[in-house]
């Protein structure tokens, strides 16, 4: 516990620094250096706002046990009896509070995301459910006050989606759904199913955190770029000039193909996009697989090949198989209300951090 407070001293001090630093005119003049400087600011707040109403009612328990030392009348000692019970559970309960703001940041939570969804095992069953999570997601996106881009899609003749690619923008996106990388799967009778049997099929997902210039630094000479004629329904403009782009990026080998907008500048600018965020990501992947070999934790942000949730529709339920969570209420969840799973993966993982701190 001391070692926790020495911590949140630590965390104070540079707080007010900070403060000193934001009003200070030479730093006002830097836009950067002042954003900068806010940004972190910002992030310190709620912590040392919460130390600041732990030390209040701190000092007040004392100051109350204190009294039960003098000689009260009875009414007095009942008073300060009865504030000391109010008093000591407030007290635990913000002691866990810090705990949390003192746990390590992830320094992507705060950024936008790519996420794709792809069709996997199942065939057109799968292309529907993965336009199902697209609309979740969306959903979801939407109550949390998210805008959502679509990318890039790749639909089918029964209205599902092979792939579709979205940027998710907005307030600490990647803190909420960097959970939901993996494979997903449903297990329902499909609409196509005369006869009625029940039907499993898997789509996945992979959730990037946005990549902006300051976080990797791609070398041009390392793209390839080939132009060539978007194809597919479109109207006049399609066929008539070479708009599509394809982009590789040649150490890693990833691929990102764009034909969605009508002008090749567009599809260049959102094709850069993507491959930033998929080549950060490839890299970062690496970094925590290593990281989670030495961490066996339940919950990766990583492999999509894992089997993270099932979605079973004949008895309304949701399973997320990481953490053993089953909730009855899959209709609510694809209509986006994802909090109690997103909640309770959060939870998971800042009480493994825990652990991990205490044991460390």
């Amino acid at each position: 516990m001391d070692e926790m407070f020495d911590r949140l001293q630590a965390v104070v001090d540079r707080y007010d620094e900070l403060n000193e630093l934001i009003s200070d005119p030479e730093v006002i003049a830097d836009t950067q250096r002042f954003m900068k400087l806010s940004k972190e600011e910002g992030e310190l707040r709620d912590t040392v706002e919460t130390y600041r109403k732990y030390k209040a009612v701190t000092d007040q328990l004392n100051d109350d046990n204190d009294m039960l030392h003098e000689k009260l009348d009875d009414d007095m000692e009942q008073m300060v009896k009865d504030e000391i019970k109010e008093l000591e559970p407030q007290k635990a309960k913000i002691e866990d509070q810090i705990r949390v703001l003192l746990l390590p940041k992830d320094p992507n939570d705060d950024k936008n995301i790519v996420m794709e969804i792809h069709g996997a095992a199942g065939g057109d069953e799968a292309s529907l459910f993965a336009a199902d999570l697209f609309n979740m997601y969306s959903r979801y996106a939407e109550k949390q006050g998210w805008k959502v881009e679509i990318v890039d899609q790749s639909a089918t003749e029964v209205g599902g989606f092979k792939e579709i690619v979205m940027l998710i923008s907005g307030d600490k996106v990647y803190s909420k759904l960097k959970y939901e990388s993996g494979a997903h799967r449903v297990q329902r009778v499909p609409v196509t199913e005369s006869a009625g049997r029940l039907h499993t099929s898997t789509a996945t997902v992979g959730v990037m955190p946005e990549a902006e210039d300051v976080d990797i630094d791609i070398d041009p000479k390392d793209i390839r770029t080939d132009v060539y004629r978007s194809s597919g329904a479109g109207g006049q403009h399609i066929n008539k000039t070479s708009s599509a782009v394809r982009m590789t990026h040649l150490p890693t080998g990833i691929v990102v193909a764009m034909q969605d907008e009508r002008s090749q500048q567009q599809n260049r600018a959102k094709a850069m996009q993507i491959l930033r965020a998929r080549v950060y990501n490839y890299y970062h992947e690496q970094e925590e697989n290593s990281y989670n070999a030495e961490r066996k934790s339940a919950i990766g942000t990583g492999d999509r090949s894992e089997r993270i949730r099932t979605y079973n529709y004949p008895q309304n339920r949701v399973t997320d198989h990481r953490i053993g969570l089953t909730l009855n209420k899959l209709d609510k969840i694809m209509n986006g209300d994802l909090d109690d799973v997103i909640d309770a993966l959060i939870l998971y993982d800042q009480t493994q951090k825990m652990e991990e701190l205490n044991h460390g």
